[in-house]
């Protein structure tokens, strides 16, 4: 009973969506007939059929009205225009002024290869300080230390009790005492080959007293990423006790699209704007393109250095990321002349008296709403930029060919 009640409205709502589709259709075609008409004097050569554009693939033997739309049928010749031109769309001025068909000419110029990204901060890599014990010992004090928190170089990390130090300390004492420069000089190596500063060397020898006990400090500025040391923790040779990370500079990883990658090269110019600093903008360089793809977004992380002056890049930060290029000199149309359909990208040429037809062009760059054309069209040529994508309709629909790319017009 429901679909009983609801069918009328899906049959008023189906007519409605025909009459709209066909409209502009029927607009164009009725135009293209008078002008076809008025373009194929008596004589001039005989059609193969005619057709209503809206339904192409129902022949017709002479001309008249269609029996489908209330428009005249459209004779078919046998190069798909009238005799004496190259296949192409006819349009009369009057019909162009309405239609808002504009024509603009293909012009060399610069085209700045700027590429717009978006990125993450993330730390340095190569800025990294591990701090190990240099010796088996004891974590004797530690500082008020935790991960996350910023320190400086030279901040103290943990105090640690070396009893192996302490015991060569004694027998380099013992070992100078002798007063043989020789023996004094290797005992004085073995403390350095251990571990050992020169300032903690020197200090042993000015006081007299072995000191068993030794303050680890950061050797950078930096972020405090790990720490492991822990009062009263046994430690072994080489175990690790904390790691920093360096704040000087920090690495920013944009996802450049896997189609655009070609644009990016090692050393190339970078800019960045962070939200947490409007108006600001923050220079660095590209200093590697990672060499594996993200699968899911089809990007590629390309890693640009940027100085941290005051540290105030923090990991994590969004960013806004533009890589600059130098301007090349290129052949130019406006971005909304170029038809994409999915299998090729076509630009509709204007021949100056009305006529248009399809031609195939091999896109590049764009920027500023213009697209750069490898292939396909020459300086000076023109192109439609506005309802153009009526004009192709109809192209297909009266089986004009494209002109490929390389073909003369």
């Amino acid at each position: 009973m429901t679909l009983e009640l609801r069918a009328p409205h899906w049959r008023a709502l189906m007519l409605v969506t025909a009459l709209a589709a066909g409209g502009g259709g029927f607009w164009l075609g009725h135009h293209q007939t008078a002008e076809q008409t008025a373009a194929s004097p008596a004589g001039s050569g005989q059609p193969l059929y005619y057709y209503d554009p809206m339904f192409p693939n129902q022949k017709f033997d002479k001309p008249g009205k269609s029996p489908f739309m209330d428009m005249q049928l459209v004779p078919k010749y046998a190069d798909g225009a009238a005799p004496g031109g190259a296949p192409a769309v006819t349009i009369d001025p009057a019909s162009r002024q309405s239609l808002g068909l504009r024509v603009v000419e293909a012009k060399m110029g610069n085209l700045a290869t700027t590429l717009n990204v978006t990125g993450t901060i993330d730390f340095n890599q190569r800025d990294v300080a591990m701090i190990q014990a240099r010796s088996g010992g004891f974590v004797q004090r530690v500082y008020a230390r935790a991960p996350g928190d910023v320190v400086r170089a030279g901040a103290p990390i943990a105090d640690l009790l070396l009893p192996e130090w302490g015991g060569a300390q004694t027998e380099f004492l013992s070992v100078k005492r002798l007063g043989k420069p020789d023996l004094t000089a290797a005992a004085r190596q073995r403390l350095r080959l251990m571990g050992m500063s020169e300032g903690l060397i020197a200090k042993v020898e000015r006081t007299g007293r072995p000191n068993g006990v030794v303050t680890i400090t950061s050797p950078i500025s930096g972020v405090i990423q790990s720490l492991d040391a822990r009062i009263g923790v046994t430690l072994a040779t080489g175990q690790s006790l904390a790691q920093v990370n360096g704040l000087g500079t920090v690495w920013l990883n944009a996802a450049v699209p896997e189609a655009q990658a070609g644009q990016v090269r090692i050393g190339q110019n970078a800019s960045a704007m962070l939200a947490g600093f409007p108006g600001e903008t923050f220079a660095g360089r590209v200093i590697a393109t990672l060499p594996t793809t993200q699968a899911d977004s089809r990007t590629l992380t390309v890693r640009i250095e940027l100085p941290n002056r005051g540290g105030r890049l923090r990991p994590g930060m969004f960013a806004q990321v533009a890589l600059g290029g130098d301007a090349r000199s290129v052949l130019l149309v406006p971005s909304e002349a170029v038809i994409r359909t999915g299998k090729r990208t076509l630009v509709m040429l204007a021949s100056g008296d009305g006529r248009y037809h399809p031609a195939e062009v091999t896109i590049g760059n764009e920027s500023g709403g213009q697209t750069e054309i490898i292939a396909g069209l020459s300086p000076g040529e023109k192109v439609v930029a506005s309802g153009q994508f009526l004009l192709d309709s109809e192209a297909s629909l009266t089986g004009i060919p494209v002109r490929p790319i390389g073909g003369s017009q």
